[in-house]
């Protein structure tokens, strides 16, 4: 059954859902559905219901209610990925799979060994694609939110603009090296639900020697990330892969 994201909520169970835009187009164009047809209406805060097709205009969709569910897809604790801006298409896929793997957040940010540069007039056609590619990852792993997507210019503008977060964690490939392998696993054990955590990731080229020492300044922590060397593509699903594991898996049936 297909799944949407909407943007509005509904004061009780006998309102109609009108449906838009995008979301129009899909299921009129693109799935080609019609009257009776059941979807996943996702809205605000989380709330999820199996909602049935009652009518289908020129340029709307009407839906009504038929069961609210109960869903529970979501990472206790809120995992930001900043990923130094990647060669070719390897964004489209960090994002597209930490999504499905439960990412809260993206904030691709010009690294210093980053090769790719962004004209400042196409930050945000670029941004509108790769929110895009959130929203669908997110319709199809069955999420309860799309990941947001946003930029920075730099490592120091992320991190000095971005100061909400309870934890904040660099990958850093010399210490993977060193056999580092505390910090991920602590903290998992020591975050509680709905703390926010950012977890860096360099480009291919890594962590510059500047950007390793803002990083120190301000006690953010470094973890390896096993004894393999990770590419840049492939970090953030080991980080997210092993925080899926952690509370889905392993903290509910051994606490």
């Amino acid at each position: 059954m297909q799944r949407y994201f909407i943007d509005k909520t509904i004061e009780n169970e006998q309102e109609p859902i009108r449906i838009t835009g995008e979301n129009f187009h899909h299921m009129t164009r693109v799935m080609r559905m019609k009257e009776g047809d059941q979807v996943f209406i996702v809205f605000p805060r989380n709330q999820t219901a199996i909602a049935k097709i009652i009518s289908i205009a020129a340029e709307e969709v009407m839906l009504n209610v038929d069961k609210w569910l109960n869903e529970d897809t979501e990472l206790p604790i809120q995992i930001t990925i900043a990923s130094g801006l990647p060669k070719g298409d390897k964004l489209e896929y960090i994002i597209q799979k930490s999504t499905e793997l439960g990412a809260h957040e993206f904030i691709p940010f010009k690294a210093e060994r980053s090769v790719v540069k962004w004209e400042e007039k196409k930050v945000t056609k670029k941004i509108d694609r790769l929110q895009k590619i959130a929203q669908e990852a997110a319709e199809q792993s069955h999420r309860t939110i799309v990941p947001k997507v946003h930029f920075a210019a730099s490592l120091k503008e992320l991190l000095l603009t971005n100061n909400q977060f309870d934890y904040i964690v660099v990958a850093y490939e010399e210490s993977a090296r060193e056999g580092e392998d505390r910090t991920l696993a602590s903290l998992f054990k020591e975050a509680v639900p709905n703390q926010s955590v950012l977890v860096v990731f360099g480009p291919e080229g890594g962590i510059s020697e500047k950007e390793l020492h803002l990083l120190q300044e301000l006690n953010v922590k470094l973890a390896g990330l096993g004894p393999r060397i990770l590419r840049t593509e492939t970090a953030p699903l080991y980080v997210l892969s092993a925080a899926s594991f952690y509370f889905d898996l392993y903290k509910n049936k051994n606490s």
